[in-house]
């Protein structure tokens, strides 16, 4: 039976490959839609670029929705220095012609979650977590009816990406993330600390491209450009391709594990601003509201990820 889910996303090369994965695996996950948020890119670009996902995926029946696009309380900050000013930097890419559509990501998160059984729709939030925060305030109710959420966020022994402590899309809005995880909904975390280890070494990008197909060309080229960003900063064989540890454990969720924790937003401090404070030791008597992932299989993952994409 495969899953509900709706994917809330920035592209971003990572969340674009993130996608691509999702719309290639129709047995394990059905996307009822993708919410594009503002992060790595202004909003303008990333719901643009969810349709050239989409329209790449040959998926032009998925419905593509734009929402927030500053954070709750905050100035937005973006990430070209990362993804390029497009947000997918590397190929050039065609606009798309398959339409935005008129509703706000906000009330589609809200309808859905609404009409949907209770317990059937899980959230993917690959980005800042203001479309999810938003729509929790706006109905509560619906949190309640969320079956779980699976997001790409957050750090513990990677320390932070963007600052020291913090990682980018959890720093981008630190009140949302902080809504979201004090929302009793059922969250699995994938931080930098799995991330990390998801890394596209040389042999991965060659076989995405040894595919001979336009997705296999497409994958390697993104992860070619943002490839050089990463390696000269953390000085590694490759990038790491946070978000579609997503979806790869909404497939297979035995190529990850973790542990249960109790994860705090730091929304005060400028010197810790955003950092998710997760009590891996468990020293406090704080409630454990997390699933927060520590390793991954990455043989597993890019076996996964390489066997999917040649589908499209």
């Amino acid at each position: 039976m495969s899953r509900k889910i709706i994917i809330d996303t920035d592209p971003g090369q990572d969340d674009a490959v993130a996608i691509l994965l999702a719309l290639a695996s129709p047995e394990n996950v059905d996307v009822l839609g993708i919410t594009a948020v503002a992060g790595n890119v202004p909003l303008p670009l990333t719901q643009k670029n969810a349709r050239i996902v989409c329209e790449l995926a040959g998926k032009v029946n998925v419905p593509v929705f734009a929402g927030c696009d500053a954070p709750l309380k905050r100035k937005l900050v973006t990430a070209e220095h990362v993804h390029g000013k497009t947000g997918l930097d590397g190929p050039q890419l065609a606009d798309p012609t398959m339409p935005l559509q008129d509703k706000h990501a906000v009330d589609f998160i809200i309808d859905t979650l609404r009409h949907e059984p209770p317990g059937s729709v899980t959230l993917c939030p690959l980005g800042p977590l203001t479309n999810i925060a938003t729509a929790f305030v706006r109905a509560p109710e619906i949190a309640g009816r969320v079956r779980e959420i699976v997001l790409m966020g957050g750090a513990y022994f990677e320390v932070g990406n963007i600052t020291p402590a913090a990682e980018f899309n959890i720093y981008v809005d630190p009140e949302a993330a902080d809504i979201v995880f004090r929302s009793g909904v059922p969250i699995t975390v994938m931080p930098l600390d799995v991330t990390h280890k998801a890394l596209t070494t040389a042999p991965h990008v060659a076989g995405f491209r040894a595919m001979g197909t336009d997705v296999g060309r497409m994958v390697a080229e993104w992860t070619d450009f943002f490839e050089r960003f990463d390696k000269q900063k953390y000085g590694s064989a490759g990038a790491p391709l946070h978000d579609p540890c997503v979806i790869a454990y909404l497939i297979e969720p035995a190529l990850f594990s973790g542990r249960e924790v109790n994860v705090e937003i730091e929304t005060q401090s400028e010197l810790t601003m955003g950092m998710t404070v997760a009590d891996w030791w468990g020293v406090t008597a704080r409630e454990k509201n997390a699933m927060f992932m520590g390793d991954l299989d990455a043989d597993g993952f890019f076996g996964l990820l390489t066997e999917r994409l040649a589908r499209l």
